[in-house]
């Protein structure tokens, strides 16, 4: 079961409360934290718990509507949308009130091919409750469990908003798909179709994507998550296909802290994640043509997203899971606010 969280002692400040929450948040969207879990439906509670606590201190709120105008307070209206500053200049008592911006649809979209099941960062075990490992059968955290952390997170945060989500797990096809709905509801449906494994499968993010506009008649922010390894042309031709059909998309890659360091000393075997032939490899001999090719092959699919006006962040496995979450909001907020001046 997931770990009980410490209750401190009721702040004495605003400030201390906002301190606790951001501490809170942290605990529980770190993936030392959700990689003790035994289950993703436990990993998707907990981190729910740090998208919540999260909210005190906003980056996460309010992520659908804008102040519209102010109405006079009546007895029974929620504190937290009073106007302090009309009350001090008035010395009256002002609610907040808000519209709905446009809605964007969101569709997430999670590599889950051979290649994701990487992971250099070692927890310890769960102890406790029956659990031996974690939920990808070993005690490392994966790409891919850093990918389904993320879309739990902002499939929960969208559904609250009140807008529509849905999710699609793929490989060289799609693997389970969610529809996109608004109902509170079917999170838990996105939970049960992350819970998925890595399957040892090449990516083939084209197919997926044709797949996936097959069920689409909408215009919708795609959030493609993946490690990108394929060729970057491919890669490129495929998220053509979403500007061509007139969607918008925020692209994050996903690369694990040893990939990007490879900071190997000792020679030994590689082993393909998608079907390639084991190599044995000098990692001395070959790192700085490796790094080369690694960086170069990141920045490619950097230029085709935002060549294609597509908004793109790399993302580090194991790092926590707020600044990606804050990242999604802010550039979610912006795409909102061009489609209602457009």
């Amino acid at each position: 079961m997931a770990p009980s969280p410490t209750h401190p002692e009721p702040p004495s400040s605003a400030s201390a409360a906002a301190q606790t929450a951001s501490e809170q948040a942290q605990l529980y969207l770190h993936p030392k934290t959700l990689a003790r879990l035994g289950s993703f439906e436990l990993r998707a509670k907990l981190i729910v718990e740090g998208v919540m606590s999260g909210m005190h201190r906003s980056p996460y709120q309010g992520v659908s509507v804008e102040f519209a105008q102010h109405r006079p307070y009546v007895a029974g209206d929620d504190l937290r949308h009073l106007d302090w500053k009309v009350f001090a200049r008035t010395d009256r008592l002002q609610i907040k009130q808000y519209q709905q911006e446009t809605n964007l649809d969101l569709v997430i979209m999670v590599d889950s091919s051979g290649s994701m099941g990487f992971g250099s960062n070692a927890f310890a075990k769960a102890s406790g409750a029956g659990v031996k490992e974690s939920p990808g059968g070993g005690d490392r955290w994966r790409k891919f469990d850093h990918a389904t952390g993320i879309a739990a997170a902002l499939s929960y945060i969208t559904l609250q908003q009140g807008d529509r989500a849905g999710l699609a797990v793929y490989a060289d096809e799609l693997r389970a798909i969610v529809d996109r709905s608004s109902q509170r509801s079917s999170w838990r449906k996105i939970v049960a179709a992350l819970s998925t494994h890595v399957v040892d499968r090449e990516t083939n993010l084209m197919r997926a994507l044709e797949q996936a506009l097959g069920k689409v008649t909408n215009r919708c922010l795609f959030l493609v998550m993946s490690d990108f390894y394929e060729d970057a042309e491919r890669v490129k031709a495929a998220l053509a296909r979403l500007r061509h059909r007139g969607h918008d998309a925020i692209i994050f890659q996903i690369v694990d802290p040893a990939e990007e360091a490879f900071d190997f000393d000792e020679p030994m075997p590689f082993e393909g994640m998608e079907g390639e032939p084991l190599v044995r490899v000098n990692p001395r001999a070959i790192r700085d043509a490796y790094l080369e090719a690694f960086e170069d092959h990141a920045a490619q699919i950097k230029r085709a997203a935002l060549g294609l006006g597509f908004d793109y962040q790399l993302v580090r496995a194991g790092d926590w899971l707020g600044p990606t979450l804050a990242s999604f909001v802010s550039l979610r907020n912006a795409k909102i606010r061009k489609s209602r001046s457009s």
